[in-house]
């Protein structure tokens, strides 16, 4: 099994969306997906999924949505974190190679509408990342969460 923890990014358009209400932290479905090294990620112009190429294909790799979501105040300063549980690939039929991850919401009907949130590297070094048939790739969500927000 691999477990990574990893660089983290936030597309730009995050902010705008999440502002105006389109995002919402405390509410909807959350995904993430892995793409493989040609995705060359701009923070500046990448704004839903259907901007993302190069995603992993085969071997058993599916988007995977986020469960046990949570948007929770972690003090009395007003900041939040956004946590999960820590999504996991299980790698069937061959391996799975993959260098970036990708979070976005999934609760808009099509990639032309889900909102992309953040990426970063599954390994700092930056490096693909091989799972082998039969392994398991855990992305192991930090104990702060994905993110904070506010205070």
């Amino acid at each position: 099994m691999a477990t990574t923890t990893c660089s983290f990014n936030y597309y730009e358009n995050f902010y705008k969306h999440q502002g105006a209400g389109h995002i919402e932290l405390d509410a909807g479905a959350f995904g993430m997906l892995l793409t493989t090294s040609s995705y060359t990620p701009n923070a500046d112009t990448h704004e839903f999924v259907d901007d993302i190429t190069n995603e992993v294909t085969g071997s058993g790799y599916a988007r995977e949505i986020l469960t046990t979501v949570a948007y929770t105040e972690i003090g009395p300063s007003g900041k939040h974190k956004f946590t999960s549980d820590n999504p996991e690939w299980l790698a069937s039929g061959g391996s799975i190679t993959a260098y970036y991850w990708v979070l976005y919401y999934n609760t808009p009907a099509t990639d032309a509408t889900r909102h992309l949130i953040a990426y970063g590297f599954l390994d700092d070094s930056p490096a693909n990342v091989v799972t082998a048939d039969g392994e398991t790739l855990t992305f192991q969500v930090h104990a702060n969460g994905h993110f904070t927000v506010g205070g």
